[in-house]
């Protein structure tokens, strides 16, 4: 026989992966649900954090993208400075002061010969409209013009052309002044036609209005004052830049001054951040090894139904190696495949978002802007993640019974001696070094907490089998979903993983969330009851305080104002008085509220007790304080402790007792004391008498009625009013608790529901035997049902277990570090432990839910959707 007839017997390893990526090519498209699965689970986080950094990066406005916005069709744009004279230097190089240019005429001659320029004047305005008052952003700025092209795009009606009329934007619109109405402009409140609506290209909720030049009345010059847009016979360059600003201009043009870096054109690092680091790291271990359990089951399943075709590739010659290769090319096509078709329609979803302006929902989005690099790291994370959920299944796959699967047997699952031992170790040093990281940022905590999570996942298979073998007493249909599951622990310890690892950073979460609440709520304290307004007069002007009451009486009608004062030292500087404890002789020991002690009379005590009270009405009239709390009190006094916000200086008396006595308040969360006038007249204090307290019950403001009655005040009295609302501690921890526990859901239930179907595909076998023996639809389903509730009620409860130790261990950083700012540092250069426990508060009905309530909830949707009807086949034993 010739040399080339005779059969090569060495392939390159090229050919053989080329192969095997066929081969697994071909298995994908057979296989298209677990294949579906798998591309789902890799690709569709990858689609969404690209498209979500797209729509960021587009909506992150650099200089120069917004530069359009601000000069339109112009070559720059011109501002004074704000000052009437600058310093300038002559031809001797001595320095005099200048007046600086504020005509057109001066700014044409700066430019030279063929420019022209347009007033574009910036500033604020005050505007009575259907709402009331309201104070927005104002330009005057003629945009029919075609230097202004670019700046603003008109929505509805038309551009002002008379002195009379304005254009809104649509957060002007909705804030009273829609199109066709007339609204009161400035201090003089001159009525200004709305003729138009225009948008903000980059700002679309931005509230502002604009008119013709010199028809606005600014408020101030709060934006860039008077300013012009120029249209140059010669571009612009840093030459002209330099000279404007020695003529005391600004200057706003598409050229890069000499010594500066530019607006976009490098990358700006930040300083660099240990703690912020490892959180992005610990971020991006978990997506991975999220990733990696919720696959690992499908490539799991894939191997199996594939392992008569792998056994007859090794006896035609096929080696471990071989088979390696074919499996972990599943990882590879599938993967891979998914996290380039994630890749290609986050991109695509992205700039789709960009050109159909889904900015409005967000306020506003500029020129589209891919940011390449993180996505490409995105992409390759996606890969990484869907290739390493395969490593498991192709190191399975080179140790299968070749004989045994040929017979048409099954070859038991055997747990590797040394994998529990590995997770004891990872499990035990985890934990230690979660204690060990309690003194420093809480993000240790959690990278300690990971090391832990992954000796668990380690643990995963034996927990399986132990949880199976305590299942020998429950009915047949959870006895049997527990054996399959047992059986199949390389698939099913992968899915209750999945669930843990999810139900232990979510309960971790909830528990921290918890806790701080409640410490927040523990040491929370008002001077007021929820939702009371304070207003507090301009002076003690009779006239204007009139003008305020008139108002408040229209802004809360029904409800009783009640005359209050103000307390303030020797030289009638306003103060607020706070009660000392004399217990540690510290303000009022780790309350924090707002507005000092008020100072009153009956009506004011009956609505900061919240019931009336003879006992103490008759002492506030004896000129004694009130107080809620017996540890303010001590010999029938009450110390005081006075802080100021209007000066740096205040005169008081040495004395600052008064005498007090004690009484009960309805909440006393929400009372701390009432001081009499004339308690603080007799220690030499003075009081201001223009101070209004009003309840509105249950119309409670918000905080755009706040900002509305604080208008509607200053536009009164013609000057500022101080208006506080007293918050509360609002709808408490349950939204949060709510969000949290829907996450856990999502990973939850779908890891289970992934995991089962899996499962169910392969209890097709067994589903038919027990068909075959006359077990009736409904057991069958509880079999399936069985198994998605132990793999979701196991994984939960080991991983809400793991999660409340993890989010223990991670409050005691955040009160450490408050207790040892500063502090002494240990021998070893460390700082020291908490010297105590922080308040712990367990979540037991987010606990319950997610522990009872899910695996429930899995089991009954398993059940529900689980085909009754079975094909007979010949079971494999």
């Amino acid at each position: 026989m010739s040399a080339r007839w005779q059969p090569c017997a060495v392939r390159s390893p090229l050919a053989a992966l080329l192969a095997a990526l066929r081969i697994s090519r071909r298995d994908a498209l057979r296989s298209r649900g677990r294949s579906a699965l798998i591309v789902a689970m890799v690709g569709l986080p990858v689609l969404v954090i690209t498209a979500t950094l797209i729509v960021t990066e587009t909506a992150d406005i650099t200089p120069r993208e917004g530069l359009t916005a601000q000069i339109g069709a112009a070559d720059l744009r011109i501002w004074t400075l704000g000052g009437q004279r600058f310093p300038a230097r002559d031809a001797g190089g001595e320095i005099y002061w200048t007046a600086a240019p504020s005509s057109s005429a001066e700014i044409v001659s700066l430019l030279g010969h063929g420019a022209r320029v347009i007033p574009a004047n910036d500033g604020s305005v005050d505007f009575r409209g259907e709402d009331g008052y309201d104070h927005v952003a104002a330009h005057e700025l003629d945009l029919r013009d075609p230097l202004t092209a670019g700046m603003y795009r008109l929505l509805r009606g038309r551009l002002p052309a008379a002195p009379g009329e304005i254009a809104v934007t649509p957060g002007t619109e909705e804030r009273g002044a829609p199109l066709g109405t007339t609204p009161a402009v400035g201090p003089k409140k001159t009525p200004k036609r709305v003729v138009g609506v225009v948008e903000h290209p980059h700002q679309t909720r931005s509230a502002e209005i604009v008119g013709l030049p010199g028809t606005l009345p600014f408020d101030g010059q709060d934006g860039q004052g008077t300013g012009w847009l120029a249209d140059t016979s010669q571009p612009i360059t840093r030459e002209d830049t330099r000279r404007l600003n020695a003529a005391g201009l600004g200057v706003r043009a598409p050229v890069v001054p000499e010594g500066s870096d530019g607006d976009d054109c490098c990358w700006i690092v930040s300083s660099y951040d240990v703690d912020e680091l490892v959180a992005i790291g610990l971020a991006v271990v978990m997506s991975v090894l999220e990733v990696v359990l919720l696959a690992g089951p499908a490539f799991a399943v894939g191997l199996r139904r594939r392992r008569r075709e792998l056994a007859l590739i090794v006896a035609q010659g096929g080696t471990p190696g071989h088979l390696r290769m074919i499996v972990f090319a599943d990882g590879v096509v599938l993967g891979g495949g998914a996290a380039l078709l994630g890749l290609i329609l986050g991109v695509g979803l992205g700039a789709l978002a960009a050109l159909l302006e889904a900015g409005r929902l967000i306020g506003g989005l500029g020129p589209l802007d891919i940011p390449w690099y993180p996505i490409l790291a995105v992409t390759l994370l996606g890969a990484v993640s869907g290739i390493t959920a395969a490593v498991v299944p192709t190191v399975q796959a080179a140790r299968q019974d070749v004989a045994a699967v040929l017979g048409g047997r099954r070859s038991q699952a055997r747990d590797r001696v040394g994998r529990p031992a590995l997770g004891l170790v990872l499990l035990v040093v985890g934990a230690a070094a979660a204690v060990f990281a309690i003194r420093f940022h809480p993000v240790w905590v959690f990278a300690a907490a990971v090391l832990a999570q992954l000796g668990v996942v380690a643990l995963a298979p034996a927990l399986v089998r132990i949880a199976a073998g305590l299942a020998a007493r429950l009915p047949l249909p959870v006895r049997l979903a527990a054996r399959d599951a047992s059986r199949h622990r390389g698939r099913t310890a992968s899915a209750v993983a999945a669930v843990m690892t999810a139900a232990a950073a979510f309960t971790a979460a909830a528990v921290m969330t918890n806790s701080n609440f409640a410490v927040s709520r523990d040491s929370f304290q008002a001077a007021l009851p929820e939702g009371v307004v304070r207003i507090s007069g301009p002076d003690r002007d009779d006239a204007r305080w009139t003008g305020v009451k008139t108002v408040a009486e229209r802004m809360f009608p029904g409800a009783p104002l009640i005359e209050a004062a103000e307390p303030l030292d020797i030289t009638g500087t306003s103060i607020e008085l706070a009660p000392l404890h004399f217990s540690d002789g510290g303000p009022y020991a780790g309350r924090s509220y707002s507005g000092g002690l008020p100072v009153g009379g009956r009506q004011l005590l009956e609505l900061v007790q919240g019931r009336r009270d003879p006992a103490a009405a008759a002492a506030l009239d004896a000129g004694k304080a009130v107080a809620f709390d017996p540890r303010l009190v001590r010999g029938g006094r009450m110390r005081l402790h006075v802080t100021t916000f209007t000066s740096d200086e205040y005169e008081v008396p040495d004395d600052l007792t008064v005498p007090a006595v004690v009484a009960e308040a309805a909440d006393p969360q929400y009372a701390v004391g009432v001081l009499p006038a004339s308690a603080l007249h007799a220690i030499g204090l003075r009081t201001k008498a223009h101070t209004l307290y009003v309840d509105p019950a249950g119309d409670r403001l918000d905080r755009e009625r706040e900002g509305k009655l604080e208008r509607e005040l200053a536009a009164a009295v013609g000057g500022s009013v101080d208006v506080f609302v007293q918050g509360g501690l609002g709808q408490g921890v349950l939204p949060q608790l709510a969000l949290i526990l829907a996450a856990a859901s999502v990973l939850v239930l779908g890891g289970t529901f992934a995991a089962t179907g899996l499962a169910a595909a392969d209890l097709r076998p067994d589903l038919a035997t027990m068909a075959a023996v006359g077990a009736p639809p409904g057991t069958r389903r509880l079999v399936v049902a069985g198994q998605a509730g132990f793999i979701a009620g196991l994984g939960a409860l080991v991983g809400a277990s793991v999660g409340i130790a993890t989010g223990i261990a991670a409050i005691w950083p955040v009160l450490g570090q408050a207790r040892n700012a500063g502090g002494p540092m240990t021998s070893a250069g460390l700082p020291p432990f908490p010297s105590g426990a922080p308040t712990i508060e367990i979540p037991w009905l987010f606990l319950v839910a997610l522990v009872v309530g899910l695996p429930m909830l899995a089991a009954l949707v398993a059940g529900a959707f689980t085909r009754t009807g079975v094909t007979l086949t010949r079971r494999v034993t």
